[in-house]
This record gives structure tokens, sequence and C-alpha cells, in this order.
């Protein structure tokens, strides 16, 4: 009896590298800065494009370390942390002591910045909605679930191969 596990284990490796090209068309997308400027004017706030995804990292993120953050965004800290220190300068984040080490100060959101978040969010609202206003409400349910799914799961240790 012929195996099937070599031409499920094909296919498998098939669906990976089409989920692979589909993150990477996504992140691409996302990384552009020119959609920035689009969702920054969309929002109507006055921030630069530099430090957008810095005050959105923060204010989902946080409190969280320059270091974190620069992990995070995929820059040098030294930068993300002049850039943090301008959006403290623009009272849109605060730096404080870590809870968990008092060595460490971590960005927090102000008021100020949560409203300009709020606004960002709104904007994403309105565009997520253009984007998916023919998709059937299941679709985009289980695309939300399964995202999360995957989401719960990269985030974690990577799992042992043999």
């Amino acid at each position: 009896m012929p195996s099937r596990k070599n031409v499920q284990n094909t296919h498998i490796s098939e669906q990976l590298r089409q989920l692979h090209g589909a993150l990477l068309d996504i992140v691409s997308v996302m990384n552009r800065p020119q959609r920035d400027d689009v969702l920054i004017k969309e929002a109507g706030i006055p921030l630069d494009r530099a430090l957008f995804p810095l005050l959105v990292g923060i204010e989902r993120f946080g409190p969280i370390g320059v270091v974190e953050l620069a992990d995070r965004v995929g820059r040098d800290y030294t930068t993300v942390s002049r850039q943090v220190a301008k959006l403290e300068s623009l009272t849109l984040v605060k730096r404080e002591g870590s809870a968990a080490d008092r060595r460490v100060r971590e960005a927090v959101v102000t008021p100020k910045g949560k409203a300009m978040t709020d606004r960002v969010d709104a904007a994403r609202d309105r565009f997520g909605r253009a984007i998916f206003e023919t998709w059937d409400a299941h679709d985009i349910e289980e695309l939300v679930r399964l995202m999360r799914k995957f989401a719960d799961a990269v985030t974690g240790d990577l799992p042992s191969v043999s």
C-alpha cells in the first residue's frame, strides 16, 4: 500500500509556502511608509511618520521598554530612544520606572497620546470596513479566529523539529 504521508507532507509544505507568501505580502504593505501617511492623514493627526508606529506600539504593548519596542519595530534601540524622547516632548508618552525592575524606564501612552491612537483606530476601522465589505461575516470571524490562533502560536518558542 503506497504511503499517503509523503503526499500529505508535500501538500502541507506547499500550504506553508503560500501562507508565508501571504504574510510577506501583508507585512510589506503594512510596512510601506506611504500607508502610514494615508492613515495619519485619514486620522487627521499631526504626527511625523517615523513616530507613528512607535506611538501605536507604546499604546498597544505598553508599558514597554525601548529595547523591546525597538525589537518590535525593527529599528536600532538608540534611534528608538531618541524618537520616544520626541514623543515624550510632545506629551504623547511618558516614561516611568518599571514595576518589575526599577532600573528600567518604560514608555506609557498619555491621555493625549491615547486620544491620538483612538483617532488612528477609527481611521483603521473605516479602511477595514471598506476592505471587508464584500466578505461574508462568517469568513471574517474565521479569519480573525485563525489569525489570533496563528499569532499566539508564532509568538511562543519555536517547536523542536526532529
